[in-house]
């Protein structure tokens, strides 16, 4: 790969304010798109700015101390849809609950990686394990991106149905065909052609949007105050989580890392997860969801031509601008349900797409395919599937303090092939 700059090398401070604004383009979208989907969750759109003010900030505080201090590579970095999962199989306990435990997981997380106990934990995680907790995040994912499809704003579900497919062949036939740097602003021009879209086929959404009435909010803390709850049945749940944050975290650091040529890298990986765990704490007492590092940060790399870390910190420091800015936020994230909804599925595909390729690379390394094999993959995976759509009668039938637990597809995922592989399937 021919750089114009590499990795410890400071371009001049315009250039770098440029290449600044292009990671920001990548990761804002993402930033908006699971912000959006929580901080409804609120049902204030006041209270929506605020979360995400404080993701902004909590996202902008981990990209420099990755810089800075943690593994010190260009790579991307936002919410991590893993625990978007545990949030959502949360709703029936107090949202604190969730918090608090993304801050008791990062905690864990830091700990493991920073004494070195977690390069021990690793035989656990075969490539068929891997593999499984790609694809999982990804299923049990879909019943929010359904809500968000189907979701009631003025048209009717068949309307939005109608707009998601032809969105979402439009996203794909863009991700084919651009290239170089449109091509890593893929969702970001997806988010402003689909709201487009979607004005042009309902107008009456944008009258909806105007109706909303923000005030000038002095601080990203205003409205929220730290609160810690500690629910055993949630704790579980998120610490199945982060075991899918910690193999995204770890195959994104080596990869970049590998693309690079980066030395010194088990200290980077070890510096690099522990930066994370600090970072989820801080999250999670901010009450929002905690990072992680992207995987696809060298195609950006390619694209631009710039492995500088610095390029990173302009693209830091203005989401810590923006989480001072409210109103800026507000029309960042005024954004149609389905578009997010639509933006979400695409992210998936990709996910999928990563599962896929772990899964026949595990195969291929296991020699000729049995039928064994791949049912360690896919008992998991239609249990996840069937527990994501159980009706809500089924799940409050669960023992309270279990319902986070067992009625977490991913949760459930993650014991069935860890099962499958260490105990019935042992090799």
């Amino acid at each position: 790969m021919e750089l114009k700059y590499n990795l410890e090398d400071t371009p001049g401070w315009k250039e770098n304010l440029l290449y600044g604004l292009q990671w920001l383009a990548v990761i804002l979208p993402i930033i908006i798109i699971i912000g959006k989907i929580l901080g409804a969750m609120t049902g204030s759109p006041i209270l929506e700015v605020n979360y995400l003010q404080r993701v902004c900030a909590a996202t902008g505080i981990a990209m420099l101390g990755q810089l800075y201090w943690g593994h010190r590579l260009p790579l991307v970095i936002g919410p991590a849809t893993v625990l978007l999962i545990g949030i959502m199989a949360s709703q029936g306990s107090a949202p604190a609950a969730g918090y608090t435990s993304i801050a008791i997981g990062g905690i864990i997380l830091a700990l493991l990686a920073a004494t070195g106990l977690f390069a021990r934990l690793q035989s656990l995680f075969t490539p068929r394990v891997v593999a499984v907790i790609l694809l999982l995040v990804a299923f049990t994912i879909t019943p929010t991106i359904v809500k968000l499809i189907s979701a009631n704003e003025g048209a009717s579900p068949a309307r939005h149905l109608a707009f998601a497919f032809v969105f979402t062949l439009l996203i794909f036939t863009g991700q084919r065909y651009l290239k170089g740097l449109l091509k890593s602003l893929l969702i970001l021009l997806a988010i402003v052609a689909g709201s487009l879209g979607y004005f042009l086929v309902n107008p009456a959404w944008i009258s909806g949007a105007n109706a909303v009435k923000l005030g000038m909010v002095a601080s990203f803390t205003q409205n929220y105050s730290p609160e810690l709850v500690f629910e055993p049945g949630v704790l579980i749940t998120f610490l199945f989580c982060f075991i899918g944050l910690s193999i995204n975290d770890l195959g994104s650091i080596q990869a970049v890392g590998l693309t690079l040529k980066a030395g010194n890298m088990p200290r980077r990986i070890t510096r690099g997860l522990t930066a994370t765990g600090v970072s989820n704490t801080l999250a999670g007492f901010l009450g929002v969801i905690g990072p992680v590092n992207f995987s696809f940060s060298p195609g950006i790399i390619a694209s631009t031509g710039c492995a500088a870390r610095q390029s990173l910190a302009p693209a830091a420091a203005a989401l810590l601008v923006l989480a001072f800015t409210p109103r800026v936020i507000f029309y960042l994230s005024n954004i149609p349900s389905v578009v997010i909804g639509t933006l979400l599925l695409y992210i998936m595909c990709t996910q999928v797409a990563a599962g896929l390729t772990a899964a026949f690379d595990a195969l291929d390394e296991l020699g000729e395919p049995r039928f064994d094999n791949t049912l360690v993959i896919s008992l998991p995976m239609l249990a996840a599937i069937i527990v994501a759509f159980l009706p809500q009668s089924a799940a409050a039938s669960f023992p309270p303090a279990l319902q986070p637990v067992l009625g977490n597809g991913f949760v459930v995922g993650i014991v069935l092939v860890l099962l499958l592989e260490h105990v019935i399937y042992k090799k």
